[in-house]
């Protein structure tokens, strides 16, 4: 599907997406109670799981081709525009407290530039040009991988977007709500989650905006896990910037050693704080120097180190 300028083009491209069908059955949604429209609301959003399920190998598949390429120094880009760009960006900023990685490392990026995030920038989501121009600015490379997210799945930006990293030998990922989407189609790996017309119609900030959250957390999440991110389901690289942070940390090297709080404070004093070190040293005896060195050989994979100081 192609974007053009004619509104009577437009009009009739936008009336054959599931994402903006009018459902008459819900015509006097506003004239129901309060009540009513939360349980019509909360039925709608139950359906969305099992929307993303379907598309589970999709999603498998992709994941799996993003951590090959991250463990070799590529980086994870972002880009979209509205709502779309803002859950891109949304997932990359958590992205640096959650696994300790470099900002650089995953990148959203939103039609419009920052402004964008609060306020609408005219005509930035319908600009190839201008995604073509902000990916040009992180100057790509074969291992980096671009995810174009996008409801409606022809957003000129998120399409312009994955077809230029494509051209630049970079991995793409097309993320939409619709069937047979362009973005999908321009992307090496296409994840068309359709949950159907929204409650409000067209407003993809709803059952679409979740859907692309929900898999946009696995994006991150399950690649940072295959990183070596995390310690079983601990949180082993967590950057502790504030008190709630460092008493996670040191309840994550608790739960990872059954170690005392003396012994925790010295491991965690001995490392500078990171807590994969600290676990390394209670559980290996080994001291924190050394602990950066087995863990630097391993990858960052703390059992990987573990297992090289027979611990």
């Amino acid at each position: 599907m192609t974007s053009t300028s004619d509104p009577r083009v437009l009009r009739a491209e936008l009336e054959a997406l599931t994402t903006e069908a009018f459902r008459p059955e819900l015509a006097d949604i506003d004239q129901l109670p309060t009540l009513d429209i939360a349980r019509l609301m909360n039925g709608e959003d139950v359906t969305v799981p099992a929307a993303v399920a379907e598309r589970l190998p999709e999603i498998g598949a992709a994941i799996d081709a993003v951590a090959t390429r991250m463990a070799q120094g590529g980086r994870l880009v972002y880009a979209g525009a509205g709502t779309a760009g803002r859950l891109g960006v949304l997932d990359a900023s958590e992205c640096p407290p959650t696994f300790n990685t470099d900002p650089a490392q995953v990148v959203g990026l939103i039609a419009g530039g920052p402004e964008a995030m609060v306020t609408s920038v005219e005509g930035a989501e319908d600009s190839r040009e201008l995604a073509r121009a902000d990916l040009d600015a992180l100057k790509l490379t074969p291992l980096d991988t671009v995810v174009g997210v996008s409801a409606s799945g022809r957003t000129p930006y998120a399409i312009g977007a994955v077809e230029h990293a494509r051209a630049q030998g970079a991995l793409t990922i097309g993320l939409s709500c619709n069937r047979h989407s362009a973005l999908a189609a321009a992307a090496e790996h296409g994840i068309e989650v359709v949950v159907g017309p929204e409650l409000v119609t067209g407003s993809t900030r709803l059952k679409a905006g979740t859907a692309q959250k929900l898999v946009l957390n696995m994006l991150s999440t399950i690649t940072m896990i295959r990183l070596g991110k995390t310690y079983g389901n601990l949180m082993v690289d967590v950057r502790a910037s504030n008190e709630k942070l460092r008493a996670r940390s040191r309840r994550i090297v608790a739960l990872a050693t059954g170690a005392g709080d003396d012994e925790i404070e010295r491991a965690l004093a001995e490392t500078d704080g990171e807590v994969k070190n600290a676990i390394l040293v209670i559980l290996t005896g080994v001291d924190g120097p050394a602990a950066t060195r087995l863990l630097e050989e391993s990858g960052g994979h703390l059992r990987a180190a573990l297992a090289a100081a027979g611990g």
